[in-house]
């Protein structure tokens, strides 16, 4: 009996081994299974990946294009001036903001010197005057004596050489007249000549307006001999402003003279100021490579909140479209990732495809003429004909397109 329990057990001993190593081997086996079916449930591409489109929808509306431009504010008619004299500033009789109208004195210069030559230039026209005088009179009495000698010399009563000497002497007085009326008539041009420079001493406004810079001071003194200096600056009529705006090369074709513009300041950022093109400039202005168009339009400024030189930016309104079908500009630049063609027409799977990226969407030019829509769910592309564009909304001019169509936007991979 008691061999019989040592081989029961002794066989039990060399059993317990193998029944370990077995149950071992099918836990290895399970812990494979799982990883692999992970593998193909989540992991291998296109398994299961989940799919989500962000989406908008086509509609119907109003789309205003514009162009974005940017200047500043100028007085419509802005006059600079200066002295035509050069001297002493005696006076100075307006300052920064002042008011003034057509021939007001803004400033006077010393006229002493000026006022003397024109005593100078009196004197001589009143001597001019007097040799005219004179002239008339010796030219009267040398007429006399030749008509008297004329009749002698026709009758045969005096000589030859008596007639030509009273000849001569007529002659002689008539040439003296002559020469005393253009002595008269430069002394009266000299004359002309230093009452303007005297008028001119007193520099005025030459318009209606506002003064907007004075540079001068009393006692300052004016060279006007090579550079006739700036002394003030009047603006004509604050109310009505111009909008001085540089349009791009690349929009000055949609540009017009009549097209309406909205802007603002940095001085009221919140207020829209209203405006109209009233010239646009064939030069071009390049400043650093870059080609513009200076466009001019026009401003009202009756309650002269716009001051000159403020900076402006400028929306000018050049197509305007009403009930038009439109798409967000997003639906137009989505395209599907597309996989990366190997070659050999196998697909790209397993850590390797995991990897490396696929490729093929790198450096895709967008194809403004394909949208893509969401119809029960799946991913349809449909051919369009794109039309004017806001920059952020787009019409549709052609394509099997309608209202309420689900457009996709952009992917989400789940």
């Amino acid at each position: 009996m008691n061999e019989v329990r040592e081989d029961i057990s002794q066989t039990l001993q060399l059993g317990k081994p193998k029944w370990r190593g077995r149950l071992w081997l099918w836990s290895s086996l399970a812990a494979l299974i799982a990883v692999a079916a992970l593998w193909f449930a989540v992991l291998r591409p296109g398994g299961a990946e989940r799919v989500e489109y962000e989406t908008a929808t086509a509609s119907r509306g109003d789309l205003v294009v514009t162009v974005t431009a940017t200047g500043t504010i100028e007085p419509t008619n802005l006059v600079e001036i200066s002295s035509e004299l050069s001297g002493t500033l005696a006076s100075v009789e307006v300052d920064f903001n002042d008011t003034v109208t057509v021939g007001t004195v803004l400033a006077r210069l010393d006229t002493r010197k000026l006022e003397a030559q024109l005593l100078i230039a009196k004197a001589s026209l009143d001597a001019a005057i007097a040799r005219v005088a004179v002239a008339q009179a010796l030219l009267d009495d040398a007429r006399e004596k030749y008509e008297a000698a004329l009749d002698l010399e026709a009758r045969g009563v005096t000589s030859q050489q008596v007639f030509s000497t009273k000849q001569a002497a007529f002659k002689r007085a008539q040439a003296e007249l002559q020469s005393a009326v253009a002595d008269r008539a430069l002394a009266e041009a000299n004359l002309d000549l230093h009452q303007t420079d005297l008028d001119r001493a007193c520099i005025c406004s030459p318009i209606d307006g506002v003064v907007l810079d004075r540079t001068v001071d009393p006692g300052q003194i004016v060279a006007a001999s090579l550079s006739a200096p700036i002394l003030f600056t009047v603006a004509q009529d604050l109310e009505q402003m111009e909008l001085q705006v540089n349009v791009d090369e690349a929009d000055i074709g949609s540009v017009a003279v009549g097209k309406k513009a909205s802007f603002t300041v940095d001085a009221y950022d919140e207020k829209q100021f209203l405006a109209e093109i009233t010239q646009v400039r064939v030069s071009p202005e390049i400043v650093d490579g870059v080609v513009t168009y200076k466009t001019i339009l026009t401003v009202d400024n009756s309650d002269l909140l716009l001051r000159p030189g403020m900076t402006a930016t400028a929306d000018i309104v050049v197509a305007e479209i009403s009930d038009a079908l439109v798409v967000p500009n997003a639906a137009l630049r989505y395209t599907p990732p597309q996989e990366m063609d190997t070659g050999d027409d196998e697909d790209r799977s397993g850590l390797l495809g995991m990897l490396i990226p696929d490729m093929q969407d790198a450096g895709a030019e967008i194809d403004n003429k394909t949208l893509w829509i969401l119809k029960d769910g799946v991913p349809q592309e449909i051919a369009v004909t794109a039309g004017q564009t806001d920059g952020r909304m787009t019409v549709i001019q052609h394509g099997s397109l309608v209202e309420g169509d689900v457009l996709i936007t952009d992917q989400i991979d789940g």
